[in-house]
């Protein structure tokens, strides 16, 4: 077999000939050719990353000390805050980096949304995105049942009675879950496991995600195709950069959160040990899942709604055949542009009438909010797509990145 040539020397070229993972590193980090007119929308894709290992990691160290029995796992966490050492920090890094982790994903899928970053060549880059959102929300509802505290115990007991809805074989799905005929000590101990092993299942899929980003490179906030060298440069040191600056501005926050606020994204409920006999008076999921969670109780067939709410995911896996028009960047789509936001602050209020109680007015907002969240994927994007007409795109990112600059320039600093 022929070893790629490298400049290495020494230790580093003697490992590199046998294991190329000083070479790899190059090809794919150092000297990886990325479009040169990225904004900071691109930090949260590394963020989200980043955010992953911190989660992992406190992951791994609070299951050291975590007892998955119904009789033992409340006062292990209490145990867990008070005696261990540190112990309080690890609960909080790992509990609101839950939400810190949300907040990011998010904020990369609004993104690819505004920018068509779902676009051919990228469907299976988006959609392995998709299967990542999913499984952080598997992972995520898991992990909410572990303390065993009131919201606990009764957020797993209605979502996963949810299943009960489907004909047939709901009832032996929601068995199943349950390992048993209540949530009780088997629920928890295939949470917990579940909730461990997943997390695992997002590197592999993240590693799949990465790989199909390198083969056809990032998208831009233009929405055109890379055409020269010209057009892109190294992602060390000019990117990196850029992304240490981003982590600087999220690690405010998150540990702001973490030390300032660590509470504030909680449910105070959780806080009381679980208790069969006493249902909270408003059975309310954790913040990230309130817009699936208004689409569910939307309208008032049991099916129907768990259907929906499946499907207010399942929708974006065929996103790519549902807008295909050519241009990719919205700031070429006037009219896709003015929906879009519509539809960001859409998704808000299905937020906020999730974390209200099912009634009155309440109800049919969120019924307009579904009816909008689906009207936008299934109708206005393919009419969008045949009746557009965008602008004209830049002839390539170079020209558009000296463009910009030379307008935004002093007309003194060309008097030479």
């Amino acid at each position: 077999m022929q070893v790629k040539s490298n400049n290495y020397t020494g230790v580093k070229k003697w490992v590199d000939e046998r294991l190329p993972v000083f070479s790899f590193v190059e090809d794919n980090l150092t000297n990886y050719p990325t479009p040169k007119n990225l904004s900071y929308f691109w930090n949260f894709g590394s963020l989200a990353g980043i955010t992953l290992v911190i989660m992992i990691v406190t992951g791994i160290l609070l299951a050291m000390q975590y007892t998955a029995n119904s009789d033992l796992a409340f006062d292990s966490v209490e145990r867990i805050m008070r005696d261990v050492n540190n112990g309080w920090l690890l609960r909080y890094l790992h509990m609101n980096g839950a939400h810190m982790f949300f907040i990011v994903v998010y904020i990369h899928i609004f993104r690819g949304l505004y920018y068509g970053s779902y676009k051919s060549p990228r469907e299976i880059l988006w959609m392995l995105g998709v299967t990542i959102l999913l499984l952080m929300m598997a992972t995520a509802f898991m992990g909410y049942v572990l303390p065993w505290g009131q919201m606990s115990f009764w957020g797993a007991t209605v979502i996963t009675n949810l299943f009960s809805a489907f004909p047939i074989i709901g009832e032996s799905i929601v068995t199943f879950l349950w390992g048993g005929f209540s949530v009780d000590n088997p629920t928890l101990s295939r949470f917990f496991v579940l909730h461990y092993l997943l997390p695992f299942a997002i590197v592999g899929v993240v590693v799949l995600h990465i790989v199909a980003l390198h083969m056809h490179g990032s998208n831009n906030p233009l929405g055109i195709d890379v055409k020269s060298d010209g057009d892109t440069i190294p992602f060390h040191p000019y990117y990196t950069v850029k992304d240490y600056y981003g982590l600087g501005v999220f690690l405010i926050f998150y540990l702001g959160l973490v030390f300032f606020a660590p509470n504030f994204l909680g449910h105070p409920d959780n806080y009381i040990p679980a208790d069969p006999l006493v249902t909270p008076a408003h059975i309310v999921p954790e913040w990230y899942f309130l817009p699936f969670y208004a689409i569910l109780r939307a309208v008032p067939d049991k099916l129907m709604g768990v259907l929906l709410m499946f499907s207010a995911v399942a929708v974006l896996f065929i996103l790519p055949w549902l807008d295909t028009h050519k241009v990719r960047s919205s700031q070429f789509r006037p009219y896709y542009k003015q929906f879009f936001w519509l539809f960001f602050v859409n998704c808000f209020v299905l937020g906020w009438v999730g974390a209200m109680p099912a009634e009155g007015i309440y109800v049919t907002i969120s019924r307009i909010a579904t009816a909008y969240y689906f009207i936008f994927f299934l109708v206005i994007m393919p009419l969008l797509s045949k009746f557009e007409k965008g602008r004209v795109l830049p002839s390539s990112i170079a020209s558009s990145v000296l463009s910009d600059k030379f307008e935004s320039a002093p007309d003194q600093s060309f008097a030479k």
